[in-house]
């Protein structure tokens, strides 16, 4: 168990704690959500995850001169923000999008409406039924440093306004 005790003039000191604790919760975190799933957004044009690096290239965008992970769009442009007085979260509900995340080592894909697969390998046409694949992770969920950043300055700008 453990107590505080304040000697002296504490009445400034007692409003400022209680002005803390009437903030907006629920204001604050919807403007840090949108801030991040901006952030997330930015990503996307930048190729690269939450740690600064860039992603690797995926054989489609490197064959067609497009950008990974952007192909129809329909992940990046379903990143949503949920927020209220308890905190956000940012995410996605694209079934795919934890692959992409997290990678994945083994992958089966199967020919589902012809018999086999067909690709290009070195130049040769290649039919199979199946083949496993690797899947590396491009994240790009999650706080970079400079998010960090943002949410201390967004937090405490909202502070000086709101006490």
């Amino acid at each position: 168990m453990y107590s505080i005790r304040l000697e002296g003039d504490t009445q400034a000191l007692l409003r400022k704690l209680r002005s803390f604790s009437e903030l907006d919760r629920k204001k604050i975190n919807a403007a840090l959500g949108a801030g991040v799933r901006e952030s997330t957004l930015e990503r996307f044009k930048r190729s690269q995850g939450p740690d600064g690096r860039r992603w690797r290239s995926s054989i489609r965008a490197a064959a067609g001169g497009g950008k990974t992970l952007i192909d129809s769009a329909r992940l990046r442009n379903s990143i949503r923000v949920h927020s209220d007085a308890s905190g956000f979260a940012v995410g996605t509900n694209v079934k795919y999008a934890a692959t992409h995340q997290f990678g994945e080592p083994g992958r089966t894909i199967r020919a589902n409406r012809k018999k086999a697969l067909r690709f290009q390998v070195d130049g040769r046409w290649i039919s199979k039924k199946q083949v496993r694949i690797t899947i590396p992770a491009r994240p790009f969920l999650g706080l970079s440093d400079e998010d960090m950043q943002e949410i201390k300055a967004t937090t405490e700008e909202f502070i000086q306004k709101e006490t």
